[in-house]
């Protein structure tokens, strides 16, 4: 008798036992190991993006600049459109308007700090004399070797010439701060006058619903952008202006350079305003005195706290929506790659990623993997 026939594998019933058997990359191993490649791929990617970043920082930082500054205002662009104003006139105005108020701020630091300088220097090398005195009934020892080494390193910076507006003029001098400035502004001058036709031009390769997406995108991140840098300017404006006065009315020197850092530290989230009360502070207690400083320091947190509670839910908006160790995570990050520009630049953009996430896929419609898939309790 011959041996019974074996039945022929059906094809489908093989590729379901070839599905079934765990092969090379599909096992729990080789899952890991797919996505430990795509991880190092991507930080691959932001690593050859950041070195680029740092060594075009003439080029890019510019252009940020100018991006962010033509998102803010823009509107004033449209607005003069609007009103029947020539296109290349339009552009002029909001440009010039810009560079005059940017002109003022600087002249207002440079003048106090020029004219008042001198008397805080003295004060504050009075003020170090006096703080011997209080750190002796401290809990915890300070001799006086430590003591008068810091003086000497006070004195040393508050008496060098690279302190003041030797400082400023030596900045403001070289080069490649003048050719930045010239390349911002040229830059500036271009997005605001073809900024629009730019990104069409941007978009030409896509069509259907990836050209809406390009258009959702452009649109969100302007929008995002200039309602940050607006919002964020006139909750500044209201923190440098009340801070100021406060400090008016305790007998601050150097009150108007103080009011110009408050109005310039509120640009860097979270942090800013610590700084600029921290600064101002400092200045009261080396110059007026102790219980002034610590007025100062309650003048400070009482106007910060209404700011955050009550002007900035309302001026920012949905500008931004990010949580508070986003923002330090692309401070970090902006800071360790372009110093203090990157700190100003990085949460802006970072809230703008963000926006353009949550309108990928539609005008509310987020990006599959940023959509909730669940009800999410805490």
């Amino acid at each position: 008798m011959g041996s019974p026939a074996v039945p022929p594998v059906r094809t489908d019933e093989r590729a379901a036992d070839e599905r079934r058997t765990p092969g090379l990359w599909s096992d729990g191993f080789g899952r890991v190991g797919t996505r430990s490649l795509q991880v190092l791929a991507v930080v691959a990617v932001i690593t050859v993006f950041g070195f680029v970043v740092t060594r075009l920082t003439l080029v890019v930082i510019p252009v940020l600049i100018a991006l962010v500054l033509a998102a803010a205002i823009s509107p004033l662009v449209s607005f003069l459109r609007r009103r029947g104003m020539p296109s290349l006139l339009a552009t002029w105005v909001a440009l010039i308007a810009l560079i005059a108020l940017l002109s003022l701020i600087l002249w207002l630091v440079v003048r106090a700090v020029a004219n008042q300088w001198g008397e805080l220097r003295d004060q504050a090398l009075e003020g170090f004399d006096s703080l011997q005195t209080y750190v002796q009934d401290l809990p915890f020892d300070i001799s006086d070797e430590q003591i008068a080494s810091v003086r000497e390193s006070a004195v040393s910076l508050l008496q060098s010439d690279a302190v003041g507006t030797g400082a400023i003029a030596g900045v403001s001098q070289t080069a490649d701060f003048v050719a930045g400035f010239f390349i911002m502004i040229v830059v500036l001058f271009f997005f605001l006058k073809d900024g629009p036709a730019m990104w069409e031009f941007l978009l030409r390769p896509f069509e259907g619903h990836r050209y809406e997406r390009g258009r959702r995108v452009g649109d969100a991140t302007i929008r995002t952008l200039g309602g940050y840098i607006r919002g964020t300017a006139i909750v500044a404006l209201v923190d440098a202006v009340f801070i100021g006065i406060g400090l008016a009315i305790v007998g601050v020197p150097l009150v108007i350079p103080l009011s110009v850092l408050v109005f310039l530290l509120a640009f860097i989230p979270l942090v800013g305003a610590t700084l600029a009360g921290i600064l101002a502070a400092l200045v009261t207690l080396v110059a007026v005195g102790p219980v002034e400083a610590l007025i100062v320091i309650a003048i400070v947190v009482v106007v910060n706290q209404v700011e955050g509670d009550f002007l900035q839910p309302i001026v920012m908006g949905r500008a931004l929506r990010l949580h508070p160790l986003v923002i330090l995570f692309a401070l970090t990050a902006g800071t360790v790659l372009v110093g203090i520009t990157g700190a100003v630049l990085a949460v802006p953009i970072a809230a703008a990623i963000w926006r353009s996430v949550q309108v990928w896929d539609g005008p509310e419609l987020a990006a599959r993997f940023a959509r909730k898939k669940r009800p999410e309790t805490v």
